[in-house]
């Protein structure tokens, strides 16, 4: 059974080869911005026209397709950007980019009319210098020629720092295919992301969690992040290394540096540099330390009862938007839900209202009074003292069974 996945590998381009990969993510931008533009152009003087009385076939139409746009971008690039035929920029990545932006357009239209699940989408926005440099291929346009190559359209064949032979010897043998590929700039390093469709049978097969294998509660929280309650009856803690946290002196110690800097300078330059290492290294520690905690848990759990939380609803909370967005909760779910998918671990979601840190695992009762600042409480009938996030995972545990035998 085949499977849509990423897998990204950090690229060692030459000088030359850096200076084209930026014009790339340039290109990519001004292409992006080109096709908003022409939107609000062509949008502006529909409604202009719908004030005048003009209907039907005679309004002027809007291009928010993707065929549409590169047909826009067709008709204007010789007298508008006459360097881009000039200077052999690849194509696809216009092509992409027009796509981008037309998927963009369909997210906000579908949103709009309540087609679209989730938080509404907003109109898109200009890209900017300072949101990153990133570009796309579409299919296998960029591809691994060996385990430590790859061939990018326009660029050449630029070495990668990282083993690809986990991505080359499938491919060989068919049993992955690429579907498209991203290169995006991350303080002065680059990276390239295939999307890929690979057969992960035999994968899943040999890392499959055991049917005997122990069910499990997880209860989340800032200041130990995972409170693990087994169905043996064994409890287990696990601390995040909150990178962010850590990063605090030095980041502001850089940032002050950045903001005493002369506009446009070169010690500007270096320092936002500096600046944009320290978030990658705080990015890369979370991240790591998300694969490898939820790898282990699909791994090694038949079943998992989790809680549904709104993080959207708690990073609005200024007192603790720094220590949610550190811990990284809504990744540790997105993560938990494929991988369990892959090894064959059940993940049970409790509802977003459940009273997991505030029913006693006891006797049942719900201590309406406990406040987050209550780490332990004593229940009132049964006279049990609990730990509020041991409890919490508990009394998840005994939800998860309870249903799953019902």
């Amino acid at each position: 059974m085949s499977h849509k996945q990423g897998v990204r590998y950090e690229l060692a381009p030459a000088p030359e080869q850096t200076i084209l990969m930026g014009s790339h993510a340039g290109l990519s931008r001004l292409v992006e911005n080109f096709c908003l533009e022409t939107v609000q152009k062509k949008w502006a003087q529909r409604k202009a026209e719908e004030t005048y009385g003009v209907t039907g076939d005679d309004l002027t139409k809007v291009p928010w397709s993707a065929p549409a746009l590169e047909r826009e971008w067709r008709a204007a690039h010789a007298e508008r950007f006459p360097w881009f035929a000039e200077g052999k920029m690849s194509s696809r990545v216009r092509k992409e980019a027009c796509r981008v932006r037309a998927a963009g357009f369909s997210n906000y239209l579908k949103s709009n009319k309540g087609e679209r699940k989730g938080a509404c989408v907003g109109f898109p926005t200009w890209r900017k210098r300072k949101h990153g440099s990133r570009f796309r291929y579409d299919a296998d346009r960029a591809k691994p020629l060996d385990a430590r190559t790859v061939r990018l359209p326009a660029i050449g064949k630029v070495s990668a720092r990282e083993d690809m032979s986990w991505l080359t010897s499938r491919m060989a043998t068919g049993q992955a295919r690429i579907l498209g590929a991203t290169v995006r700039e991350q303080a002065g390093r680059w990276w390239i992301s295939f999307q890929i469709e690979v057969d992960r049978e035999e994968i899943n097969k040999r890392h499959q969690v055991a049917d005997d294998a122990l069910t499990c509660g997880i209860d989340l929280g800032l200041k130990t992040f995972a409170v693990i309650r087994n169905s043996d009856g064994s409890r287990e803690a696990v601390h995040a290394p909150k990178p962010l946290e850590a990063a605090q002196r030095a980041l502001k110690r850089a940032n002050r540096k950045l903001a005493r800097c002369a506009e446009d300078s070169k010690n500007r330059a270096k320092a936002k540099q500096r600046v944009g290492r320290l978030h990658l290294r705080v990015a890369d520690r979370r991240r790591d330390f998300l694969h490898k905690t939820t790898t282990r848990l699909t791994r090694t759990k038949s079943a998992i009862a989790v809680e549904t939380l709104n993080v959207a609803g708690m990073v609005t909370n200024r007192r603790l938007a720094r220590a949610v967005s550190d811990a990284g909760f809504a990744e540790f779910a997105r993560q938990l839900d494929y991988k369990a998918d892959w090894y064959g671990c059940r993940i049970w979601k409790a509802d977003r209202w459940f009273p997991s840190s505030k029913m006693c695992g006891d006797c049942g009762r719900v201590n309406q009074g406990l406040v987050l600042a209550d780490r332990t409480w004593v229940c009132p009938d049964c006279g049990v003292l609990h730990d509020r996030d041991d409890n919490a995972a508990g009394n998840l545990l005994a939800a998860m069974l309870a249903d799953t035998a019902a």
